[in-house]
């Protein structure tokens, strides 16, 4: 278990969960859908080595199985108009509170290294002060341009849940965003992919 893909999903997700993996180029969306771990790690791994995919994602939320249907354990690229993914109604419950902290800049400009250094500190602080309130201690990653952070929950997938989810991401953008670094409000559906 030395592989870092492996070890993320690992820590991602449970046996045997679907998990849809989509993987983002200039033109074209790739996607499948996956029960079996080592297969996803496998064909991820093989994604990773195509120079025009410029991002690979996993929906962090429970998956309805019944999807696993379109795309049984395989990647279909390029996918049509007609090939559907995750919709927020497709998920049965809520698995995840994400946290995006990205430093302040333009669109399509990577982080310099004090950027990118100001993102991590400030993902340190709001999981020291989630901490403080009583939170588990949350996955911590390095988004190469920010920080990612991940708290493991149990909700349903719900209106209320919904908005307990932007309520928290608001409170945190409200405390800890500035100048230099801010906390993405946007990530409260519940379909939302993670690279």
């Amino acid at each position: 278990m030395d592989d870092p893909l492996c070890q993320a999903v690992t820590l991602l997700t449970s046996k045997g969960q679907v998990v849809e993996v989509r993987a983002l180029t200039d033109q074209f969306i790739h996607s499948g859908y996956f029960d079996n771990h080592d297969e996803l790690v496998r064909q991820v791994a093989a994604l990773d080595t195509d120079p025009g995919v410029q991002g690979i994602y996993l929906t962090l939320n429970e998956v309805n199985p019944a999807l696993l249907s379109r795309r049984a354990n395989r990647i279909k690229m390029r996918l049509g108009k007609k090939d559907a993914t995750t919709s927020d109604t497709d998920i049965l419950r809520r698995r995840w509170l994400p946290i995006d902290i990205d430093p302040i800049r333009p669109s399509g400009v990577s982080s310099s290294d004090e950027e990118h250094g100001r993102a991590l500190e400030k993902a340190g602080a709001i999981a020291a002060w989630l901490g403080e309130m009583g939170f588990p201690d949350p996955i911590l990653a390095d988004s190469g341009n920010g920080a990612h952070l991940l708290y493991r929950i149990d909700l349903p997938n719900d209106e209320e849940s919904t908005s307990l989810v932007r309520r928290c991401l608001e409170v945190l953008d409200i405390l800890f965003s500035d100048r230099f670094v801010t906390v993405d409000t946007a990530n409260i559906n519940a379909a939302r992919i993670w690279k």
